[in-house]
């Protein structure tokens, strides 16, 4: 997707969390394979990396060309040191692709690598071979959690994010915080004749490069010029002893001036989504609003562009629209773009469609052809989803079942409808019957038959004769087991169902902040 869609040097901001299985001991995760066969595509949520024939011609891709000399010889040197591994294959993978994302960053974009401690010592090896170690800026540390019980280590409770920026003129606003109530209790213990609190602060030159002059009985180098230091005395911000003598610690500074705190390398205000949280939306590796909103703050501005190349559940791309970025956002399966539409539609309502392209995903019958060819189970995925169904997380044991469709069946009663989908161009009588069978088996209230081609006329006749399910909330009938060709999916029309329960948890609507009540 970068290589075919982003062009060189259009992107402001590269935010990317990339899966990786920290939870894995070493020992696993260091095992060494070969003569592996090409690896499958990788499921939903599945962050487990071999070395394969695909990490192969990765490999050689990259030290064969298609980087920069500095990188090639780095992994060629990781190679050597990690042996054809779990741990490599993730650095090949990350290689290649961080390879393209600092060729569509701008020279004033900045990269952030979200990573765990298990693998970030290796990508910043392959950052700085990539990027330079001149245009390194920081490790920052996000607290995720207080607390985490972990055998026989000390508790692992904290991610890392490598930034880098593509040169020295990579952009960077400063963020500030509210000040601690402790700190302003501390620090700020004074209070003037008319309430306000205030510190003293030193007036005196740091390092001693400041002008020498005399003031107050003392001449040293001081941090103002002699008038200003005389302006700021005559409008009360500079202090004297009662005696008339210079202090240092003399310019008063007060709180309702102060900016707040500069956000430091220490992320420990921005934990983890609480289970019961409304912003969770049940992707295990879902990442706080407020930590994207952080960074997308602290490196682009209003209308530059955003990229994440993982975007799993979209809170990079949440995040972006609600500051009004523009975004792109990349994650290998059908399931995740389609939860992502889904928050999207959910936070900002239905207009929100008109305002981004999706590529990559079926949008007639020739593309459902090719995806079907190139990926049968995620074509699968992809044709459960368009009926608001839910997908199997792996094709495995599916019984003839590709996904579920849930919905209210009585005021405390749920109901479901299996999905199957059939891609193949040989249809016939008996899948139907089997999925009747399969309904009936599992005491599933409906069926639904998703096809490619259009169905036989004995197709239908066996799903007339399926019978029909009675919604006991309306009492309205819907077909016991009913057909649906891909062709009308894209036309827009619906099997008859009662109103189904999407399959992903709904997003917290958007409210702008000149629309928020102020109590």
């Amino acid at each position: 997707m970068l290589r075919q869609h982003v062009k060189d040097e259009t992107v402001d901001l590269v935010y990317l969390d990339p899966p990786f299985n920290s939870n894995r001991s070493y020992n696993v995760l260091f095992k060494s394979h070969s003569g592996e066969e090409s690896q499958a595509q990788i499921e939903a949520f599945d962050d487990t990396w071999h070395w394969s024939q695909q990490a192969e011609q990765l490999y050689q891709e990259l030290v064969g060309g298609r980087s920069p000399i500095k990188v090639a010889d780095a992994i060629q040197a990781m190679r050597k040191l990690l042996g054809t591994n779990d741990v490599l294959a993730y650095l090949v993978m990350m290689t290649s692709r961080l390879v393209e994302l600092r060729r569509v960053l701008k020279p004033t974009g900045s990269l952030y690598l979200h990573c765990d401690p298990t693998a970030s010592h290796y990508l910043k090896v392959m950052l700085d071979a990539l990027f330079g170690p001149e245009n390194f800026r920081n490790e920052v540390v996000w607290k995720r959690t207080s607390s985490h019980n972990d055998a026989n280590r000390f508790g692992r409770i904290h991610d890392v994010l490598l930034i880098y920026g593509k040169s020295p003129s990579a952009k960077f606003n400063t963020l500030r915080k509210p000040l601690d109530a402790s700190y302003v209790e501390k620090v700020y213990g004074r209070v003037d004749d008319k309430g306000r609190r205030y510190r003293l602060d030193n007036i005196s030159a740091p390092g001693g490069r400041g002008p020498v002059y005399e003031w107050g009985g003392k001449t040293q180098p001081w941090r103002y010029t002699k008038e200003k230091m005389q302006a700021l005395y005559e409008a009360g911000r500079i202090r004297l002893y009662p005696d008339g003598r210079a202090m240092i610690n003399a310019y008063v500074r007060y709180l309702d001036e102060s900016e707040g705190r500069a956000v430091q390398d220490w992320w420990d205000d921005i934990g983890v989504i609480a289970a019961p949280a409304k912003e969770r939306l049940g992707f295990p590796t879902q990442k706080p609003l407020a930590l994207l909103e952080r960074v997308i703050e602290a490196s682009s501005e209003p209308g530059d562009v955003v990229l994440d190349p993982f975007c799993g559940c979209g809170t990079a791309v949440d995040a972006a629209q609600k500051l009004k970025r523009q975004w792109i956002g990349i994650d290998i399966t059908y399931l995740a773009v389609d939860l992502i539409q889904k928050r999207l539609l959910h936070t900002y309502g239905a207009d929100i469609a008109k305002t981004y392209k999706v590529h990559g995903i079926p949008t007639d019958l020739a593309g459902a052809h090719a995806l079907f060819a190139a990926n049968p189970f995620d074509f699968e995925r992809w044709a459960v989803s368009l009926v608001n169904g839910e997908p199997n997380q792996k094709q495995v044991g599916d019984k003839g079942v590709d996904g579920r469709i849930r919905f209210f069946a009585d005021k405390d009663q749920f109901g479901q409808a299996l999905v199957s989908v059939k891609g193949g161009k040989q249809l016939n009588p008996a899948m139907v019957r089997d999925l009747v069978g399969t309904v009936q088996q599992q005491n599933a209230e409906m069926g639904l038959l998703i096809t490619m081609g259009e169905p036989t006329r004995g197709m239908v006749e066996v799903a007339k004769g399926s019978g029909t399910y009675v919604l006991p909330m309306t009492g309205n009938h819907y077909p016991k087991v009913q057909i649906i060709s891909v062709a009308d999916l894209l036309a827009h029309k619906q099997p008859k169902l009662p109103a189904v329960i999407l399959p992903y948890i709904k997003a917290k609507a958007y409210v702008p902040d000149n629309q928020r009540p102020l109590f």
